[in-house]
């Protein structure tokens, strides 16, 4: 089986498992108080160029998301999302259990934009409603698009004009940053949190939680721990980011990713197959006839997206960091002779 199922299908980048073998019997402190996790806090910073961040190291994307935005948000105030956001989809409620209403608004491929925002501080103006005080974006989007440097500053304008928080889920930061023009240190400038995330992107698991505006730094190790985030074995979080943040390991890995899906696109496009959205990035949502993915299920994994008309099948494909370039033309050769 042919795997374009997702991009954290594989275990980790080579040098991150050397190195988790090397440091495997050191005997470091617990909690991420150690030299390694300190040491890729400082990558980090210098990367962003934001040597003021509090930089905290979770374990996966909802339990950041979930934890990040019930701690700066007060019991009376909600976040604004597209809605097609992993907040408002793929996390089974739980911002809400947390007890903060996500407002989604509709987004033209999978990006929120300022007048979306405004519109929804517009629609919730009195104490009979909830508050919107945060924007949460993903960057790249769940459909493989991203923001623009200057889409970014526009959300950041509209931001400060309202009174809102930014916030940035980067699960699939790396090929966001890979593809598009914005990069860490706009984000470290743009941003009032974001995460870096690593179990898309080449490390085992884990996501690096960026706290830029003050007034959202204090005790939020104690919400960590709340909330069952506070890993023991925290070293083996900090080694990983320690090596992602080396020699331009985490870009490298992410435009490889990127460099692939788009070999795919250009093939499919050239078979003259049409595709969900534009995308650049390591996801790509073909439209094929359903006999064609009926076909394709017995060699190819990959994952149903939607149903555009009674006779065809959005299909998501995902590229990763280990993705063998084979594999994409094993894929292009089968579409070739069924299509």
């Amino acid at each position: 089986m042919i795997r374009f199922t997702n991009d954290y299908g594989e275990g980790c980048h080579p040098s991150i498992l050397q190195a988790m073998t090397a440091t495997n019997t050191e005997g470091n402190p617990g909690y991420g108080m150690d030299e390694h996790a300190e040491h890729a806090r400082t990558l980090i910073r210098q990367a962003i160029g934001r040597p003021d961040a509090d930089v905290h190291f979770l374990v996966g994307g909802t339990q950041t998301n979930t934890t990040a935005i019930a701690a700066f948000l007060r019991p009376f105030e909600a976040v604004i999302s597209a809605e097609s956001g992993h907040i408002c989809v793929h996390e089974t409620g739980a911002i809400e259990a947390s007890g903060h209403k996500c407002i989604a608004c509709p987004a033209v491929d999978g990006k929120l934009t300022p007048q979306a925002v405004q519109a929804a501080c517009n629609a919730h103006s009195t104490e009979h409603m909830v508050r919107p005080r945060m924007v949460y974006i993903s960057q790249t989007t769940e459909i493989g698009t991203f923001y623009t440097l200057a889409e970014l500053e526009a959300l950041r304008q509209v931001c400060d004009q309202n009174g809102l928080y930014l916030y940035l889920d980067g699960a699939r930061l790396g090929c966001g940053l890979a593809a598009g023009d914005a990069e860490l240190e706009d984000l470290g400038r743009l941003c009032d949190a974001f995460y870096i995330g690593g179990t898309k992107n080449g490390a085992l698991f884990g996501e690096a939680l960026v706290i830029l505006n003050p007034v959202l730094k204090p005790d939020f190790r104690y919400h960590i721990k709340q909330r069952g985030g506070m890993l023991a074995k925290g070293w083996l979080l900090g080694i990983q980011f320690e090596q992602l943040f080396q020699n331009g390991l985490y870009l490298a890995l992410a435009s490889h990713a990127n460099a692939l899906a788009l070999e795919l696109k250009a093939g499919l496009t050239a078979l003259g197959v049409p595709f969900l959205c534009d995308s650049e990035t390591n996801q790509q949502f073909p439209i094929l006839p359903d006999e064609v993915v009926k076909a394709l299920e017995s060699k190819f994994g990959f994952e149903v997206n939607c149903k555009p008309d009674p006779e065809h099948t959005c299909i998501r494909l995902v590229t990763s960091w280990a993705t063998p370039e084979e594999n994409v033309l094993a894929l292009l050769a089968a579409l070739k002779k069924l299509l």
